[in-house]
């Protein structure tokens, strides 16, 4: 719809360009026969020649200039300047007919009903309010010209009394032109809102969501500004339209949308993404204020009462939140979507009732690597996301197995290097899941024998990915042996005790934990108590003894902290 009322203020303006060409033409024609009125041009022939082919190719190129001017306008400037400039413009035309009657005249023209071409085309272009003003203003030069220019010699000033009516004629012509206009407009806004809004929120549907991100965008990119993006998904919903039935949730769904509208900007655009997601755009925007933004509408909804709230996980409805910011961490609109997206559930997963800014683990690597493999890195980063798509455990997963690495690191007193490539390698080791497929990866039911061997190929997998980046070399025995055990019964090359890279033992731990004490589609959760339980009883057998000890000490200090992730 948005670009149907471009394309039709597009053709208005195309069609209102060329009345008032032609306008200025039969202006011309006013000034032409004021030039060569007098005898002494007519006398010589020479001269007015001279004079005419000069002044029409002036008034030639001035014509030129103004069609080009005029027909590029839309393409140049927003709907607000667009209107302040055609009023401005129209202002400059009815000075031009003014000189041209008063050439032609004053009191006496047979020209002021030239007015009516500048009283059309601004009711048409502007509406009514902009068009009864152009009017007026024409009416009152007209009738100002009569009253002032007409000889005091105690004659009836039929001259006013006949503008009287053509100043009628103008108010006429410009009010129920105008209210025509009106009423398309609004009929017009009623179809863009039936179209464009969703009907039981308010907010802008799906469709026109992705059709005014990428003409943001395309506008961001040429005015070289921001454009944010804040994604906004209800906590634990489905439990409560599980309590409360749909109509309950419609009502949340509406109460959203309502907090969405009221504290965003003039300007910015929010939608109903699907279900209880909601996104907002926000043009001209850095992330430090999107993520001001996010925060205000996080609070305001935490604050708002919701009719049985007390009976959500935590007593409260609440709502998580992912940012990100075009075009520092995204290059498109498609990726702006998918990188706040990638944000919120980060959010999710980290506590919920939060914002997060949208951050990649490989974006920071590339500080760190060779520039010739740059390009090998984004690949992988690519890779990710599509494992991310397919299964979001494994996205969870892996966001929470590279906090527990840090955490861990700084336990164990790990180096600088260290540190690092146990992080980067966290953040990659499940990258072989690429090559299983999406079912085997959400199977319910347990794995048969040949499902089992393949998903055991994946530190081989991601291996093999990683090794063509010389730069992340150090990540390769990490993902190769994260599956080893401690007794040699792992896999892939069943290595014991010292033989495994320590790095990989330390990952072992924390990726194990997380698998105990996460949902996956094949094993309820264990709590934190009981993961540990198991820790200590597989110490020595599955586990470096020595690291989890320390990953135990490292649960124990930081539980409560923790506790919200699973």
């Amino acid at each position: 719809m948005n670009k149907i009322n471009k394309d039709k203020r597009k053709q208005i303006n195309d069609m209102v360009s060329i009345v008032k060409l032609a306008s200025l033409m039969f202006t011309a024609i006013i000034f032409f026969q004021y030039i060569f009125n007098d005898n002494e041009f007519l006398n010589n022939l020479v001269y007015q020649q001279i004079m005419f082919m000069a002044l029409g190719i002036v008034m030639l190129l001035l014509l030129g200039i103004y069609l080009v001017w005029s027909f590029s306008l839309n393409d140049r400037i927003n709907k607000s300047k667009y209107r302040k400039i055609i009023f401005i413009e129209n202002l400059f035309f009815i000075a031009i007919f003014f000189l041209a009657i008063t050439l032609s005249g004053a009191y006496a023209s047979e020209y002021k009903y030239i007015f009516l071409f500048i009283i059309t085309s601004s009711t048409i272009q502007l509406g009514l309010k902009d068009g009864i003003t152009v009017a007026f203003i024409s009416s009152v030069l007209i009738l100002g010209m009569d009253i002032f220019c007409f000889p005091n010699t105690g004659a009836v000033n039929k001259y006013f009394q006949n503008d009287l009516i053509l100043s009628g004629i103008f108010l006429l012509t410009a009010w129920p032109l105008g209210f025509y206009v009106k009423i398309e407009d609004e009929h017009i806004n009623k179809l863009e809102e039936l179209v464009n809004k969703d009907g039981l929120t308010g907010v802008y549907n799906h469709r026109y969501f992705h059709d005014a991100l990428k003409e943001k965008i395309i506008l961001s990119e040429k005015d070289k500004e921001h454009t944010s993006m804040i994604f906004v998904d209800i906590d634990y919903f489905k439990h409560y339209n599980d309590l409360y039935g749909h109509q309950k949730g419609d009502e949340v769904l509406r109460s959203i949308g309502d907090i969405l509208k009221n504290n965003i900007r003039e300007g910015d655009i929010a939608a109903r993404y699907g279900g209880e997601e909601f996104a907002v755009i926000l043009p001209n925007t850095t992330e430090e204020e999107a993520l001001s933004l996010a925060d205000k509408l996080r609070s305001t909804i935490e604050k708002t009462k919701f009719y049985g709230e007390e009976n959500q996980p935590r007593g409260v409805l609440t709502a998580s939140m992912g940012v990100s910011v075009y075009p520092d961490k995204a290059k498109s609109d498609v990726e702006l979507i998918k990188s706040a997206d990638d944000a919120l559930y980060r959010a999710k997963f980290f506590n919920k009732n939060r914002v997060e800014t949208y951050t990649s683990i490989l974006d920071e690597l590339k500080n760190d690597i060779d520039e010739k493999d740059i390009e090998l890195v984004t690949s992988i980063k690519t890779l990710i996301s599509v494992i991310n798509a397919k299964d979001r455990y494994t996205y969870g997963h892996s966001e929470r197995v590279v906090l527990y690495s840090r955490l861990l690191a700084e336990k164990l007193k790990l180096n600088k290097v260290d540190t690092d490539t146990l992080i980067y390698g966290a953040y990659m080791h499940d990258i072989g899941k690429i090559n299983i497929a999406q079912d085997v990866l959400m199977k319910k039911m347990p794995l048969t024998t040949e499902e089992w061997e393949l998903l055991k190929q994946h530190p081989e997998s991601g291996a093999e990915i990683i090794k063509p980046v010389k730069s992340l070399e150090k990540m390769v025995p990490i993902i190769l042996h994260h599956h080893e055990k401690y007794n040699g019964t792992g896999y892939p090359d069943g290595l014991k005790g010292e033989e495994i890279p320590y790095l990989s033992r330390v990952l072992t731990v924390v990726d194990s934990f997380d698998a105990m004490t996460s949902n996956r589609p094949y094993n309820q959760r264990k709590t934190y108590d009981e993961a540990i339980i198991e820790l200590r009883k597989f110490s020595g057998s599955q586990f470096d003894p020595v690291i989890a000890d320390k990953f135990i000490e490292v649960i124990k200090e930081n539980k409560d902290r923790l506790d919200n992730l699973i």
